[in-house]
């Protein structure tokens, strides 16, 4: 019988590098998804099917929140991600042999906005505002679970860097010369490779003692300066121009998102994965972007 990992939300660029992975280790990859193909969330006697016998479940649902914060939006950004951790709980506590893992996606926005020392799982400071009730919200729907045969670890994952996801807005920042830095620039830019988002589920997998919640994130933030910088000198563009706070506003109305996504201060080390002895494949920015772009 072939092993099995059942991915939740598990069709956007995250979740595609993962199944990818996971079936190259030899893994049977099952999705559960809004997307036609998939499992669909409505179908609750076929989510506990495949969650039967599964080794892991990771879930990365929730609508993207790359839009403007209006009400209806808020309301799907919110739902969208209690609602389907509910439904996963609810169908592992009705399997007769659970996945003895469930990971759940969280955000590294949970933390305020810090310019002045950097936020761990011990004494990280949790923040005020939209973004970060979604995520309280999130992790105490999921946490409110007790599942005696299923250990649960929520990942607060910083921005995400592959060959996909912010990337490509990035890229064409630079590639029309507006690739300066963004506001100060001096806010902090916390930052992970998807290859090591993966590493991370593969090093909890193997690590049966561990649980909770972990910082998902490179261990070298950097800047926005120093992030705009580099990505200019992988992609050999010599001129960036800055972009001020008020173009951003200006700009992000036209593009139909949030300032927040650019301009919050993320400054978040990944302390207990440290501490318990992972290790980066991507440590340093230098060394990702030649990865995803070089």
């Amino acid at each position: 019988m072939s092993r099995k990992v059942v991915l939740a939300g598990g069709t956007g660029f995250i979740g595609r590098y993962l199944e990818e992975q996971f079936t190259q280790l030899g893994y049977t990859v099952e999705i559960i998804s809004r997307q036609p193909g998939h499992i669909p969330w409505t179908d609750q006697s076929r989510i506990i099917s495949s969650l039967e016998d599964a080794e892991l479940l990771v879930n990365l649902a929730g609508k993207s929140v790359n839009c403007r914060y209006n009400s209806t939006n808020k309301a799907e950004i919110l739902n969208s991600r209690t609602r389907t951790t509910r439904i996963l709980g609810e169908a592992l506590l009705a399997c007769d042999n659970p996945p003895p893992l469930w990971i759940n996606s969280s955000t590294a926005t949970i933390y305020r906005h810090a310019e002045d020392r950097p936020m761990t799982e011990k004494d990280g400071e949790i923040g005020t505002g939209f973004s970060v009730d979604v995520a309280r919200e999130w992790e105490q729907a999921f946490f409110s679970f007790k599942l005696p045969r299923t250990r649960q670890a929520a990942l607060r994952i910083a921005i995400v860097l592959g060959k996909g996801g912010v990337m490509g807005p990035y890229k064409n920042l630079v590639r029309f010369g507006l690739g300066g830095p963004q506001g100060s620039g001096q806010q902090k830019f916390s930052w992970i490779h998807v290859d090591d988002v993966f590493g991370i589920i593969r090093f909890l997998q193997s690590r049966p003692d561990l649980e909770g919640i972990f910082n998902a994130s490179s261990p070298y933030p950097v800047t926005n300066r120093e992030l705009m910088q580099q990505l200019r000198e992988t992609m050999h563009q010599r001129i960036g121009l800055p972009s001020p706070r008020w173009m951003l506003e200006f700009g992000a109305i036209l593009i139909r998102t949030e300032t927040e996504l650019i301009l919050k201060s993320r400054w978040v080390l990944p302390e207990r994965l440290l501490n318990e002895g992972y290790t980066f494949r991507f440590a340093r920015l230098d060394s990702a972007l030649q990865d995803i772009l070089g």
